[in-house]
């Protein structure tokens, strides 16, 4: 069995205007090897954009095996 843990970045519009920016790269890089060092394992994630509010959601899901 696996516990599970869900984070959700946001992000402006325009930090993907034009391609993704190397600052958005990093602050995702830097979340994802921060729960590495936890002992979790990035399972999944997907983007949704809010039009209303121009802004994305990038939701990260890990896992870890149950001790």
């Amino acid at each position: 069995m696996c516990e599970y843990k869900s984070e959700v970045l946001e992000a402006s519009s325009s930090t993907f205007k034009g391609g993704i920016k190397d600052s958005a790269v990093d602050k995702l890089n830097e979340l994802i090897n921060r729960r590495a060092s936890e002992g979790w394992e990035l399972a999944f994630q997907s983007m949704a954009l809010d039009t209303s509010l121009a802004k994305y959601n990038i939701l990260l899901t890990f896992k870890k095996p149950n001790k």
